[in-house]
């Protein structure tokens, strides 16, 4: 069943404003609903990140880091209140469109350790795409057996739930046109990488930061090393991962509905 299922993750730099705290880029995200909604994906989930409203409330109270003190404990409830705020609009944007989606808190069914996803209770999940509904996932803040609490990205789950569930293929929707040889935002000669194989990924990623560890704490070149380094096990395991610039109109549209690529193809 889950042989045909689309992952599809929502960068929070295009759902947000991120220049501007808790503050939803509604246009963007009216306009992805549209795209999924036409694209008539059968099986299909979605992951989205943080962006303005998860981010800096994470940073201001160093939940990445666990427990240390007392003080955080409201922080952590700031932040994932600040996350079901920006689900609760996404969802809303994919039911206004006739889009099932149904809203799955990760801190209610994940429980990390040591930054890492350990426990991952996906019987939810399963049953949910059985009806043809679309879970909608989000990073969040979870329980973590040695930190405490810590942060799991959306890259970190959306890499979970493709290895779990054997998904047909990934869909990074961004806001670059995808994996550069440097940083596109601040160097003009950086060339877009159109394809690469998992081997070839990982040679590019360990060229850059030494390790793979390391990638998925820096997030450099263009932003994008850190979150292809967490989907590293999803294309080594055979699932293809497209990196698309999802500020450009239809680009989500057209990747869902041909066999066309826009960005860069990671795939065996």
């Amino acid at each position: 069943m889950t042989k045909s299922l689309t992952l599809v993750k929502l960068g929070g730099s295009v759902i947000t404003e991120k220049a501007k705290v808790l503050t939803a880029n509604i246009v963007a995200i009216r306009r992805l609903a549209n795209e999924i909604a036409e694209s008539r994906v059968r099986k299909l989930m979605i992951v989205h990140g943080g962006g303005s409203f998860g981010h800096p409330l994470a940073q201001q109270y160093a939940i990445q880091e666990g427990f240390t003190d007392p003080s955080q404990l409201i922080g952590i409830n700031k932040t994932h209140h600040a996350m079901l705020q920006l689900n609760k609009i996404v969802v809303e944007a994919l039911i206004h469109h006739n889009i099932p989606a149904f809203p799955v808190v990760p801190a209610s069914c994940m429980i990390s350790k040591d930054g890492r996803i350990n426990i991952f209770a996906t019987d939810t999940l399963r049953i949910l795409l059985e009806m043809d509904l679309v879970p909608v996932l989000f990073g969040d803040v979870v329980l973590d057996t040695e930190k405490g609490f810590t942060i799991i990205s959306g890259d970190q789950i959306i890499a979970a739930v493709a290895t779990r569930f054997s998904a047909a293929r990934i869909i990074m929707a961004v806001d670059v046109d995808g994996l550069f040889t440097d940083d596109p935002k601040t160097n003009t000669s950086a060339e877009l990488l159109r394809r690469l194989t998992p081997q070839e990924l990982r040679t590019f990623i360990i060229n850059r930061t030494g390790k793979i560890e390391d990638a998925k704490i820096l997030d450099v070149t263009g932003g994008m090393l850190g979150k292809v380094a967490e989907l590293l096990l999803a294309v080594e395991a055979g699932i293809p991962t497209l990196i698309i610039n999802a500020k450009k109109d239809n680009n989500l549209r057209m990747v869902l509905t041909t066999n066309e690529t826009s960005g860069t193809l990671i795939a065996k």
